[in-house]
């Protein structure tokens, strides 16, 4: 068995979602499919939440209006008989009298995670009804279900696995699995959802529980390109990388994939393979655990960093320095994402400045602090092991015009980073690619 995720934009119409129907049947095996809220539908759920916190009823209703009649269009093209439009209209009919009775009550942060999970409730029952119009035996699993999250918010991958195949083994025999993505349960059983990776994370968790054969991530771009295609010229897809290859892309920017949602099936080593809704017959990315020895495959940017940059004359053969620096940004929950030590001082980056006040507060008890902002981390990513002589020089020569703040190398056998200005990230990125892939 396989899982098929899809996301808003694969379902954002009654034509997309037709041609999702289309390929997950035409092969004939057992598919399980997870699928993401229509396209815009997340934004007017979180939309009307908002008008719930400020004590504004009217224009949550406005609201809810508005997307009844987007969903009531939807149904009149997606089915051809009367009888699935009356089943669908009466389904939603019970959905948005759910979301107006939020109209009367009192609003809490709970209320909200309810009113956000509607969207993929919503999303598999239309699916669902659609393709049972079709005569395919689909059969709908709510993933509150199973899907469940531990005190730390971190997926229970035993939960699920348990929870996931004694729910199979009392459904045999379907052709086709439908679930939400990206919705769950956390440990006292209230509504929640998986934030991070969202319905790619799902159907990575789905994927290692079955076990599948494979996970398809489905989207609007043929899998991970090897640089930003919005920003440089002439890229093309990765026809392969290796789990932790593609782990470093997604974490220093490439969106197609967040950068936890793969671990699961890395773990259980099931590929992952990026497929492209548009365009169906693309190759597309496939994610595996097979490492191609000597080759650089993609550029990735991770824009909005924060360089920190503590000088300390005490900093000179002090045991404990570097401990007392780390603790400062943990305990502002503040990751580190690049580093760089000398005899007299340490330069780190981070993403989330949210603390960054603070956090600069408490290093001046230790030296003179200094920040820069509007940073870009770009990074190379590849077979970079120190063995292989010329990578890091290639890299680097691309680099040659372009002011680097900081360089990371060797932390990883996958990664060259360089530190550099907002302002010079697309001089940056044409040029890497214009020398690694494009041999000019």
């Amino acid at each position: 068995m396989k899982v098929m995720k899809f996301g808003g934009t694969s379902v954002g119409s009654a034509e997309r979602m037709k041609g999702v129907t289309s390929l997950v049947t035409e092969s004939g095996e057992p598919t399980f499919i997870v699928l993401s809220a229509m396209s815009g539908t997340t934004n007017s759920l979180v939309e009307i939440a908002d008008y719930l916190y400020k004590k504004n009823p009217d224009g949550a209703n406005e609201v809810i209006n508005g997307l009844e009649q987007k969903y009531a269009a939807v149904v009149d093209e997606l089915y051809a008989t009367d009888e699935y439009k009356q089943k669908t209209n009466e389904f939603l009919s019970e959905e948005f009298a759910y979301l107006r009775s939020f109209t009367k009550e009192l609003f809490t942060s709970f209320e909200e995670k309810s009113i956000v999970a509607q969207g993929e409730i919503i999303s598999t029952n239309m699916v669902t009804n659609y393709m049972q119009e079709q005569g395919f035996d689909a059969c709908l699993l709510s993933a509150l279900d199973f899907m469940r999250t531990d005190k730390n918010a971190e997926p229970d991958s035993e939960y699920i696995k348990q929870k996931l195949q004694a729910i199979m083994k009392n459904n045999e025999g379907h052709q086709v699995y439908i679930t939400q993505g990206f919705i769950c349960r956390n440990a006292y059983g209230e509504i929640d959802n998986l934030q991070r990776g969202g319905s790619d994370y799902t159907a990575s968790l789905i994927g290692a529980a079955l076990p599948a054969d494979e996970i398809q991530i489905w989207t609007d771009i043929d899998g991970m390109h090897n640089n930003d295609p919005r920003v440089v010229d002439k890229t093309e897809a990765v026809r392969q990388l290796n789990f932790e290859e593609a782990a470093e892309l997604a974490y220093f920017g490439a969106k197609i994939l967040h950068p936890t949602c793969i671990q699961p099936a890395k773990f259980a080593g099931i590929p992952v393979r990026l497929k492209n809704t548009m365009d169906p017959k693309a190759e597309g990315t496939i994610i595996d655990s097979v490492n191609v020895k000597g080759k650089i495959k993609a550029v990735a940017a991770k824009d909005n960093i924060t360089a920190i940059k503590i000088k300390s004359s005490r900093m000179l053969l002090a045991t404990g320095f570097l401990r007392k620096v780390f603790e400062i940004f943990e305990s502002y929950q503040t990751p580190i994402d690049m580093i760089a030590t000398s005899e007299v001082g340490v330069s780190m980056s981070i993403d989330n400045d949210s603390h960054l006040n603070e956090i600069v507060d408490e290093l001046k008890k230790y030296g003179t602090v200094t920040v820069d902002s509007d940073m870009c981390i770009v990074c190379v990513v590849g077979d970079l092991d120190w063995s292989n002589v010329g990578f890091e020089t290639l890299a680097t020569d691309a680099m040659k015009n372009i002011p680097v703040r900081m360089i990371s190398y060797g932390g990883s056998n996958y990664n060259i980073s360089f530190l550099i200005k907002k302002s010079d990230k697309k001089r940056a990125l044409q040029s890497l690619s214009d020398t690694i892939f494009n041999g000019k």
